[in-house]
């Protein structure tokens, strides 16, 4: 009897920090965008959650695509770094269209100027993570999911 395929490793602590990461990274963004506090602080929770969620896509790829094999047989999503391009462009769309849409609303007549650099940074940063992780890992202590024992 052969034996069944194991599924691929599922990245959590990484993928979490450097959600938070780009999570404070966006709300230091909408700190300079976004000029009412009550926009703000909902904003800010809105980017951590969704950097976060992103975050767990593009550093889960081979599972996510065994959860899914549908995507991977799409040109061009079905490769690892074509799906994580489309999670920096969803990240991109979402993190304007927040914008737009408050100001289409009118709950954001003043203060609510968020750019396409913005989102296009905040973007880059998602596609880039799991590429830059090596490099960070070993400055981060074993619990962050890097490679430093915690000192007592």
């Amino acid at each position: 009897m052969a034996a069944a395929a194991a599924a691929p490793a599922f990245v959590i602590a990484p993928a979490i920090v450097a959600g938070l990461v780009i999570g404070i990274y966006e709300i230091l963004l909408v700190h300079r965008d976004v000029t009412i506090p009550t926009h703000r602080f909902g904003h800010a929770l809105h980017a951590v959650v969704i950097a976060i969620i992103a975050s767990i896509a593009v550093f889960n790829v081979p599972f996510v695509f065994s959860m899914f094999p549908q995507l991977a047989a799409i040109p061009y999503i079905g490769s690892v770094m074509g799906f994580r391009i489309l999670i920096g462009i969803i990240m991109m769309i979402k993190i304007h269209g927040v914008s737009a849409a408050l100001k289409g609303a009118g709950m954001a007549t003043h203060g609510m100027r968020e750019t396409w650099m913005h989102s296009l940074i905040v973007a880059a940063l998602v596609i880039i993570a799991p590429y830059a992780w090596p490099f960070i890992a070993p400055m981060l202590p074993q619990w962050a999911g890097g490679a430093t024992p915690v000192k007592k």
